[in-house]
C-alpha cells in the first residue's frame, strides 16, 4: 500500500521541528496534532532521500512530495494507464473494479522477481484514477455509453452563397456527434426548418453507418411543440422519424448547455477547423459548401487527441461503431401529417384532390401520412389505404374495392368498358351502345340504358340481340325500349326488309321513299 499522505504544510513543520528544532517525536506529534508514527515514517524517508533542512526549505510543497513519495512508489508499484482506462469505461458493462482486476492480473504477469512490481490496491487504484478523471476538463463530467446518445445541433456561423456577386443565401452548418468517441459530422442546409433538421440527422446516421439509442437536439421550435423538462412534446414528423429508425429523440432541457456539452464541443471545433478555413473561399450553392466541407471534416476525426490516445475515428471504430443497431433497409423519407374526415362517397380530400378509403370509415377522423411520392391513410396508427399522390385539382383517385358492393360496379362503368362489352356480342350491338352514349348530353345519364340494352342478351341470348340491333340501325333508332319491344314480339325473328313493311294497296301509306 503507498505510504499515506498528510497536509504537506504540516509535514514540512515536522522536519523543521526534528532537523532544526531537534526535538523528540512525541514532542512533534503533540504539537501538530499527528501521529507518533507517521513523524517517525517522515523523518525516515527525508533520511533515505538525502534531504537536509535549507534544501527543504528551498523546495515547493509539490517538490518536496515528488521528491519524498513519488520515486519510492514508482519503484514499488506498477503504474496503470488511466487514459486507456478512461476510454474502456466507456463501453457497456465495464466497470472501475473489472479495470483493477485486469491490471492487476497484468502486472502479475508481466514483472518477475528480479523487477518486482506490486500492483494498487483497489482504493488507491480508483482514488488516482478519480484525480486522472478531474483533471481532463474543470466542468461536470457526463458519462456516455459506447453506441448510446448522438447529440445533434446548429453551428452559430453561417457561409454566404454568392452568385454574380450578390449574395443569395446563406448555408446554415448542421453539426451532429456521438457522445462515447467525440466522433463529428457536419452538413450544410439552405435553412433550419424541421425538414432540414431531419434531414441532417438521417445524413448523419448514414454517415456513421449505424443508429444509437438516444438522439438528443436542443429545443428548436421545428423539432419541439411544446419544450418541458420532464416530458417534452415532439412534433408528428420528428416521432415518425424516430420509429423509422427504432431509436428515440429525447431534448435536452431548455437553457442547459451542459447537457449536450459534446455537441457544444464540436461545433467550436467545427467553427475553428471548418468554417474559418472556408472564410476566403466563395460559394454559390449549398452543395459547393458541402464538396468543401468533406476532407476538413475527415481531417478533424483524425486529429489526435491532446490528453487521451488515439483521434476521435479511432475512437469511434473501437467503442461507438460495433455498439450502435444498424440502418433499416429503406432510406428515410421526409413525411408530415394531417387530420382529415372520410366524406360520405368514401373519400378523403387532400390538396383539392380525393383518395378513396374503406366506406367502413365514412364520417371517422383519420391520419394522412404524406410523402413526396405517397397518401398513406392511417386509422388508430394503421394503415388503411396508400395511393400515389396526385396533383390533378378536383380529381378522384378510386379503389373500387374500398367502395360499397353496391357502387362497386357503377365505379366499374365507363364508356370505353361499355362499348367493349356491345362489341362482344357484335358490332351493331357496339354501334347502338355508341350512339346511346352520344345522345346524351353527359356519358353517365346513359350508362343505365347501355347496361339494360346488355342484359337483354342474358334473356334472348346474344345472336337476337345483335339481330334486333341491326333492325333499329336500320330504322334509324337506338332506344332501350325499341330494342326491347322488338324481342318481346319476335320481329327480329322475321327475315323482311323495310320495304315490306308498307301496304302499297293503301294510297294514304307512304312508303320509304318518302323518308329519303
Amino acid at each position: 500500500m503507498p505510504t499515506p499522505r498528510i497536509n504537506m504544510r504540516k509535514l514540512k513543520d515536522a522536519l523543521r521541528l526534528k532537523l532544526v528544532g531537534q526535538q523528540s517525536h512525541q514532542k512533534i506529534s503533540s504539537a501538530l496534532g499527528i501521529a507518533k508514527g507517521s513523524v517517525t515514517k517522515y523523518c525516515a524517508l527525508a533520511a533515505t532521500a538525502g534531504l537536509d533542512w535549507p534544501t527543504i526549505d528551498a523546495m515547493s510543497e509539490a517538490d518536496l512530495e515528488r521528491r519524498m513519495f513519488g520515486d519510492s512508489n514508482a519503484r514499488t508499484f506498477a503504474r496503470p494507464d488511466y487514459a486507456r482506462m478512461h476510454q474502456e469505461l466507456r463501453r457497456k458493462g465495464v466497470t472501475l473494479m473489472l479495470l483493477w482486476q485486469e491490471y492487476s492480473a497484468q502486472v502479475g504477469c508481466e514483472h518477475s522477481a528480479d523487477s518486482p512490481l506490486k500492483a494498487l490496491r483497489y482504493s488507491q487504484f480508483s482514488e488516482n484514477y478519480r484525480q486522472f478523471a478531474k483533471r481532463l476538463k474543470r466542468s461536470m463530467r457526463q458519462s456516455h455509453r459506447a453506441g448510446e446518445k448522438m447529440f445533434i445541433d446548429y453551428a452559430g456561423p453561417t457561409i454566404a452563397l454568392i452568385e454574380h456577386g450578390v449574395e443569395v443565401g446563406r448555408a446554415n452548418i448542421f453539426v451532429a456527434t456521438l457522445g462515447a468517441s467525440g466522433y463529428s459530422f457536419c452538413l450544410a442546409t439552405k435553412r433550419q426548418t424541421a425538414a432540414d433538421w431531419l434531414h441532417g440527422t438521417a445524413c448523419a446516421l448514414t454517415f456513421f453507418g449505424g443508429v444509437p439509442q438516444l438522439i438528443i437536439p436542443d429545443n428548436p421550435r421545428a423539432l419541439v411543440t411544446q419544450a418541458n423538462r420532464y416530458e417534452p412534446l415532439l412534433t408528428d414528423s420528428v416521432l415518425d422519424f424516430a420509429r423509422h429508425y427504432g431509436c428515440s429523440v429525447l431534448p435536452a432541457r431548455a437553457y442547459h448547455p451542459q447537457d449536450k456539452a459534446k455537441v457544444e464541443l464540436s461545433v467550436l471545433l467545427v467553427e475553428r477547423w471548418i468554417l474559418a478555413c472556408l472564410r476566403h473561399q466563395r460559394f454559390v450553392t449549398v452543395a459547393d459548401v458541402n464538396d468543401a466541407i468533406a476532407p476538413l471534416l475527415t481531417r478533424l476525426n483524425n486529429k489526435l487527441f491532446q490528453k487521451l490516445p488515439g483521434s476521435r475515428a479511432s475512437a469511434f471504430a473501437q467503442l461507438d461503431a460495433p455498439a450502435m443497431s444498424p440502418l433499416p433497409a429503406q432510406p428515410w423519407e421526409w413525411a408530415s401529417f394531417k387530420t382529415v374526415r372520410v366524406h360520405i362517397d368514401s373519400h378523403i380530400e387532400f390538396e383539392c384532390h380525393r383518395y378513396s378509403v374503406p366506406h367502413a370509415l365514412v364520417g371517422l377522423a383519420l391520419e394522412l401520412r404524406i410523402t413526396a411520392a405517397a397518401v398513406e391513410v392511417l386509422h388508430r396508427g394503421e394503415r388503411v389505404a396508400s395511393h400515389m399522390r396526385c396533383a390533378h385539382k378536383g380529381g378522384y383517385t378510386t379503389v373500387v374495392e374500398h367502395l360499397p358492393l353496391a357502387h362497386q360496379a357503377h365505379a366499374q362503368w365507363t364508356p370505353e368498358r361499355l362499348i367493349s362489352w356491345g362489341e362482344r356480342i357484335g358490332v351493331a350491338c357496339a354501334k347502338v351502345v355508341a350512339k346511346m352514349l352520344e345522345r346524351q348530353r353527359h356519358p353517365e345519364h346513359a350508362y343505365r340504358a347501355c347496361l339494360g340494352l346488355l342484359s337483354l342478351s342474358k334473356r334472348y341470348g346474344e345472336a337476337r340481340l345483335e339481330a334486333a340491333c341491326t333492325i333499329a340501325l336500320s330504322l334509324g333508332t337506338s332506344k332501350y325500349t325499341h330494342i326491347r319491344d322488338m324481342l318481346a314480339n319476335g320481329r327480329d325473328q322475321v327475315q323482311a326488309t323495310p320495304a315490306e313493311w308498307t301496304s302499297p294497296g293503301h294510297a294514304h301509306v307512304r312508303g320509304p321513299s318518302y323518308y329519303q
